[in-house]
């Protein structure tokens, strides 16, 4: 994935040679929050081999295209949301010409390493609210962040969205999917 986003800085910076950054060597990036351990470590790779300074502004997408929308400079917006990618092209904000779709998301389950969870098959049927037991589910807001919307989807497929009302009570959905991983225990993820 390193290199993935490697390619696409050294494409971002070839394309902004006639920006006012490139006179400082600077490029200004807003990137999805789920992207910000990958990418500090893409930003000072690439500023390592290159010279080239990458500032990044993490937050929620939709928050992120809003903010390009207001007038806010930014030589490329990283988003994990295919939606507000669409949305930006829309209204003419992103250049649809200069769009590539690099990356794709799988949805998954974690516990904490001492957890008592074995080893399952997530089917139609699977007892949710018994992997929980005690504790909770934490993913995206359901309306609102990608990995929520995920979440919602996997589960409606799966027939559990409004059969399963017990589970419900359990979830927690966040604003952010990194602020979801803060609400696992201390130990590690298995």
């Amino acid at each position: 994935m390193i290199r993935l986003l490697m390619s696409f800085l050294i494409v971002l910076v070839m394309g902004a040679e006639n920006t006012a950054h490139s006179q400082d060597k600077t490029i200004t990036v807003f990137a999805a929050a789920s992207l910000k351990n990958a990418l500090d470590d893409v930003d000072a790779t690439f500023t390592k081999q290159t010279g080239v300074k990458v500032v990044t502004s993490y937050d929620a997408s939709s928050a992120l295209m809003k903010q390009i929308e207001g007038g806010a400079p930014a030589d490329a917006f990283v988003s994990a949301d295919l939606k507000w990618m669409d949305y930006g092209v829309e209204k003419k904000i992103i250049n649809e010409s200069t769009r590539i779709n690099l990356l794709g998301n799988v949805l998954v389950l974690i516990a904490a390493k001492d957890s008592k969870i074995d080893h399952f098959d997530i089917k139609p049927g699977f007892d949710l609210a018994k992997l929980a037991g005690d504790g909770r589910i934490a993913t995206g807001d359901v309306k609102a962040v990608p990995v929520g919307l995920y979440a919602k989807a996997a589960l409606e497929k799966l027939g559990m969205w409004s059969s399963e009302p017990l589970w419900l009570t359990s979830l927690v959905a966040r604003r952010r999917s990194a602020s979801s991983m803060r609400l696992m225990p201390r130990s590690s993820p298995a």
